[in-house]
């Protein structure tokens, strides 16, 4: 096999493990050992449930592992790939992505995406990365909607991405993205359309 398919392969199947780290059970179990993230609150295992049910020094702590997932596993993929390796960082971000909502660690039942896209995003474009950032912001300001800030910035997602003249290779993944938050998201949508879905800094709806 050649030398530079092989260092390809190994980068991707490290971001899918590293992307199967399930960080928020891990916080909530350093918070609360008692605790069972799966079954308390909304039973995701994302940034929004660990700081609804452990605050949000929690939530933050969560947050920022998931995102640091991408960045890291792209990191290394650039140190170690041969420039401009595009499809490589793509295929690698997206292993990261996909570890996160099936994690082989937990029977493929993972979180919904939306912070390990981040950092996958922040790596590979922060000028979309911001623009994501301050649409879900608006839209979380305006409706205390954790969820639907989400699926905002999931639909601007590939939009601001080849707007601003990315890789097809990253617009590409971007869809991809895109389309698996809405799917993570379906619950929160048909909670949305019957108006009863939990407002960030309300306890969710069982």
């Amino acid at each position: 096999m050649d030398a530079s398919l092989l260092r390809g392969a190994l980068l991707v199947l490290f971001g899918y493990l590293l992307g199967s780290v399930p960080f928020g059970i891990l916080v909530a179990k350093a918070f609360d050992r008692e605790v069972d993230l799966r079954k308390s609150g909304s039973g995701n295992i994302g940034a929004t449930n660990v700081a609804r049910t452990l605050g949000k020094t929690a939530g933050i702590l969560t947050l920022l592992l998931d995102v640091g997932k991408g960045i890291l596993a792209l990191t290394l993929a650039r140190s170690v790939l041969d420039a401009p390796a595009y499809h490589w960082l793509a295929l690698v971000g997206g292993a990261v992505f996909l570890g996160h909502i099936f994690p082989v660690y937990l029977r493929f039942r993972g979180g919904k995406g939306v912070a390990a896209a981040l950092g996958v995003v922040l790596f590979l474009s922060p000028e979309t990365a911001f623009v994501l950032i301050v649409l879900f912001s608006a839209v979380l300001y305006f409706t205390r909607y954790v969820s639907l800030g989400s699926l905002c910035a999931a639909v601007g997602l590939p939009v601001a991405m080849a707007f601003l003249g990315r890789s097809r290779h990253y617009v590409t993944l971007a869809l991809v993205m895109s389309f698996l938050v809405i799917y993570t998201h379906r619950e929160n949508i048909h909670r949305l359309l019957a108006g009863q879905e939990s407002k960030f800094g309300s306890p969710p709806r069982e």
